[in-house]
């Protein structure tokens, strides 16, 4: 009994977020969104005189202002810095003689915001110039180890699990079965994008009670650790075939299976672009995508303006499932 009183606080202790595996027991944590969604204003106590200081190294639209309006409902102050933005330029890597145009090292930057906050949350995308850094997470990583305080991923190199987090939410929320089938579909898109939505959706989606497939092109095979038991499946109709939820997002290459080719675009085959003809071959599914999206190359029109489309309400869990970390988080101090 002693022991798993232990076990209970150890799970309430949230230092950092960057994978479903920081939550406690998925299902609490569905609770506790569900709690918050509710009453968005029931734990402004919890963050009263404290500052969340939100650092973007990359462009954002829903996760900068849902993530500013969830520290707020906890009562939280709130900085937001853009870093290519009205700051100096930083050097991320050690041993450079920094005679260029960065004039200060995240090595010192990092412990001076940590000066001016309580909580950090990192946005930092994949550069796609050395898979092992991108892999190992090695910007939100010293954010982590020199800061001194909570820090929360808003979008890292490989995860994006406020997104994922609000994905499942929003399935919880719109399931008609206990256990729907949940696919995720790559789409074509012009630019080389990161692989953080999908892995992230992958996630959460192997440790949920859903049946999850994921289809591509071949050469676009996610990081085993992601993948993990979901079904593989190379025929986009077979996959979608039954489906309750379709998640489209484009990705580029992972390189799992062509390291050298790895941030690269293999494919831009309209023929995954998800179309009407493609929803009828589901269980009449509803459309998923984070956004922003590029009609007519990831999603037709009619698709993303039908009424089984739900990615505004997704849009809004992004709302409840920062502030449910934030929660925990405030609640671990």
């Amino acid at each position: 009994m002693f022991k798993h009183k232990i076990e209970i606080q150890k799970s309430k202790i949230m230092r950092t977020y960057q994978s479903v595996f920081d939550l406690p027991k998925l299902d609490e944590a569905l609770k506790m969104a569900a709690e918050v969604k509710k009453n968005p204003f029931g734990w402004e106590h919890l963050g009263k005189h404290k500052t969340c200081l939100l650092i973007f190294f990359n462009n954002s639209l829903r996760t900068r202002l849902s993530t500013q309006k969830a520290a707020r409902n906890l009562g939280m102050d709130v900085i937001v810095l853009d870093v290519n933005q009205g700051a100096w330029k930083l050097e991320t890597e050690r041993g450079v003689v920094m005679d260029g145009d960065k004039s200060e090292h995240l090595l010192e930057a990092i412990p001076v915001m940590a000066q001016y906050c309580d909580i950090l949350g990192v946005r930092s995308f994949a550069r796609f110039e050395n898979r092992e850094d991108d892999y190992t997470e090695k910007i939100l990583n010293q954010f982590i180890k020199y800061s001194g305080k909570p820090v929360f991923s808003m979008e890292a190199a490989t995860c994006h699990p406020l997104q994922a987090f609000a994905d499942l939410i929003t399935i919880e929320e719109y399931k008609k079965v206990k256990r729907p089938k949940v696919v995720l579909t790559w789409a074509p898109h012009p630019r080389s994008l990161p692989q953080a939505v999908p892995n992230s959706f992958a996630d959460f989606m192997n440790e949920a009670d859903v049946d999850f497939v994921i289809t591509h092109p071949e050469g676009y095979e996610l990081d085993p650790k992601f993948v993990r038991g979901a079904r593989v499946e190379y025929d986009q109709k077979k996959a979608f075939e039954g489906a309750d939820f379709i998640y489209a997002k484009n990705w580029s290459c992972p390189g799992v299976t062509c390291p050298d080719k790895y941030g690269q675009i293999l494919s831009k085959d309209m023929s995954w672009t998800v179309d009407t003809e493609h929803m009828s071959w589901t269980n009449q599914a509803k459309f998923m995508h984070c956004l922003p999206v590029r009609r007519n190359m990831i999603v037709t029109d009619d698709v993303i303006e039908s009424p089984d489309s739900i990615v505004i309400p997704e849009a809004a869990n992004r709302v409840v499932s920062a502030q449910t970390v934030l929660k925990m988080m405030l609640e671990s101090m």
